[in-house]
């Protein structure tokens, strides 16, 4: 199957022509409206290299806020409020420690100064919203994404220490259950979510769900 290369158009290959791996087209650029259409379509970009890549995987990794599992060692940091949590506080921070911070397995990150930039860029404009927890007033723990609608789309999250980003993983789905979010895209499976209650769920009831949601 053709790769599609993006132009200056501000438009997107439908979803079912990505490869199986659900890689749909490459180039284009982060421009909030690019971005935004991007999203309402249940595309996401991820960098390789220098070069943007749009990704619409089959099957889809989402949480329905509901359903989310919280394990018998976080119930006491919950209940005692181990950690400070806020939200929209330290959005810059938190996209800073989901680039730099060091994960197991990957020597590289996909947050490039230009996706930095794009997403404090949504922040400001109202899109893109983060969840922090701190520690003794040092932020420890959190994640961002992009809020539309009913759906909530996660990006990326970060911890240094021990069970930070479960618990603002927790804390801020717990909020978007109450704030009437349907839907938590977590893009692609981990093992970590998995544990969590997200699911794999078929593309088209994805987009679907989108449609209907956003």
């Amino acid at each position: 199957m053709a790769l599609f290369v993006l132009d200056d158009t501000l438009s997107f290959p439908p979803v079912h022509m990505a490869e199986p791996d659900g890689l749909l087209a490459v180039g284009g650029d982060l421009t909030e409206e690019r971005l935004l259409l991007a999203y309402r379509n249940g595309i996401f970009p991820w960098y390789e290299g220098k070069h943007i890549l749009w990704w619409c995987p089959h099957p889809r990794f989402v949480l329905q806020p509901q359903e989310i599992k919280i394990s018998k060692s976080m119930r006491p940091l919950l209940n005692n409020n181990a950690f400070k949590f806020t939200i929209n506080t330290a959005f810059e921070a938190v996209i800073n420690n989901c680039k730099t911070i060091s994960r197991q397995g990957q020597d590289s990150t996909w947050i490039t100064n230009d996706v930095k930039k794009a997403y404090i860029h949504l922040h400001k404009k109202g899109w893109a919203h983060s969840a922090e927890v701190w520690k003794d007033k040092e932020l420890v723990g959190g994640l961002y994404g992009i809020r539309m609608g009913k759906v909530f789309f996660g990006e990326s999250m970060f911890s240094k220490q021990s069970n930070a980003s479960k618990y603002a993983f927790i804390k801020y789905t717990q909020l978007l259950q109450k704030e009437a979010v349907q839907l938590i895209d977590c893009q692609v499976y981990t093992e970590h979510l998995e544990s969590m209650g997200a699911k794999m769920i078929d593309r088209p009831v994805f987009i679907s769900l989108l449609k209907e949601l956003i």
